[in-house]
């Protein structure tokens, strides 16, 4: 059985999603990524030097690692449930670009908010550039009800958990009529509210 490595709310959340949508069996390991250390004990970056969430450890002892990397992963465990488009085709092509986007221009613009010692100036430039994505999202998501097309796919867990993050650091998204519709559809999913309880994020 694969085992998942989460810090609870942290990106980790993604593929804990698509494991559950996915309906593969899984295990989980909890990780304080201040000490470092497993919540059964034992030293995290002894199974990842690169000391981050999330971490998916499979059956034959192979450990991978960076959440983009982990739900296509999944997904191509169960092609049947569509989670993510076939490889080779331009449908799989897109997936990747909206995971790409998510990493690079949402995921990594968040990081500096997580910071105690960011200057203040900083975090208003940072505010304004998620500002910005959020509005192309917005834009975007005024067309279909998810990233891909009308059908849930790996993207959206991800976009779902980084946007997320808004309501810890005073960000509204109810500038979003649309973003902020599209968090609360995916967000309705019995296997997210599977996910979000188990990690403790909801009662």
């Amino acid at each position: 059985m694969v085992k998942l490595y989460f810090s609870p709310g942290a990106c980790s959340l993604s593929p804990h999603i698509v494991l559950r949508e996915a309906g593969l069996p899984f295990d989980l390991e909890q990780v304080n990524l201040q000490t470092k250390k497993l919540k059964s004990g034992g030293d995290f970056l002894e199974i990842n030097p690169k000391g981050q969430v999330p971490v998916l450890k499979l059956d034959n002892g192979e450990v991978l690692t960076e959440g983009p990397a982990i739900v296509q992963y999944i997904a191509d465990q169960k092609p049947e449930t569509g989670l993510a488009p076939k490889a080779g085709t331009m449908p799989r092509y897109r997936m990747q670009e909206w995971l790409n986007f998510v990493t690079s221009e949402l995921h990594k613009v968040f990081a500096p908010l997580f910071r105690p010692n960011t200057p203040e100036e900083f975090v208003k430039i940072t505010k304004e550039n998620l500002a910005n994505k959020f509005s192309f999202l917005d834009k975007e998501l005024g067309k279909r009800p998810y990233l891909m097309g009308d059908k849930f796919t790996v993207p959206d867990a991800y976009a779902f958990t980084v946007v997320g993050w808004s309501k810890y650091k005073d960000i509204d998204l109810s500038r979003w009529p649309n973003l902020k519709a599209y968090i609360d559809r995916v967000g309705g999913r019995p296997k997210v509210q599977e996910a979000m309880k188990a990690e403790g994020l909801t009662k």
